[in-house]
């Protein structure tokens, strides 16, 4: 793994050993940030599942104002931290140790443009939960026409991991690359159209 662009470009990171981790691939993250180059400069960004952090640090390569990562494994929070050190970061971001559900159901403390959320796959429950507060009563998290974006299996054949609404949040967009898709969501009106 390494940072595709921005001020670290080309720089690499470690990944948590074993299959608990699933990291972003290089090219969907780089399809990710092309969709996302033109909110990114002084965005605060959240990387909800952050894993090794590598989505967030790319986030900071490319000029978001800040980054918060949440994760709750211990190897991927000291994986998380090392790659931190090993880019030489020391600002900028806040590494919040515990479950996603838990730090969403805090009062929020600010505001985020853009989260990215990438549970395990397999982990069903996660999407409709973490989904379900940030488009209903964690929506405060988001700052207005927030973008949340959550990465799943491809749907090609099978069951669709994610809804089109949560609340006020409504899907406008799926890109899907090899087993792998994106689905974005806009923070939107109350289901009633009001």
């Amino acid at each position: 793994m390494r940072i595709i662009a921005g001020r670290l470009r080309s720089r690499t990171l470690n990944a948590p050993a074993g299959l608990g981790t699933r990291p972003t691939s290089d090219r969907l993250r780089e399809t990710l940030f092309n969709v996302l180059a033109p909110r990114i400069a002084g965005a605060h960004f959240l990387d909800l599942y952050a894993g090794s952090g590598a989505v967030g640090m790319e986030a900071l390569s490319r000029g978001a104002a800040g980054v918060t990562f949440v994760e709750r494994a211990p190897a991927a929070l000291s994986v998380l931290r090392g790659n931190l050190q090993k880019l030489g970061l020391s600002e900028g971001f806040r590494v919040q140790a515990g479950s996603v559900k838990g730090f969403l159901q805090r009062p929020s403390a600010a505001e985020f443009d853009l989260v990215f959320m990438d549970p395990p796959y397999e982990a069903e429950e996660e999407y409709a939960g973490t989904l379900g507060l940030l488009g209903g009563v964690a929506g405060g998290w988001l700052a207005p026409g927030a973008l949340v974006i959550a990465e799943h299996r491809s749907s090609r054949g099978r069951k669709e991991a994610v809804e089109e609404t949560y609340g006020r949040l409504r899907r406008t967009r799926v890109l899907e690359q090899g087993d792998a898709a994106l689905s974005f969501y806009v923070a939107g009106l109350a289901e009633s159209g009001e």
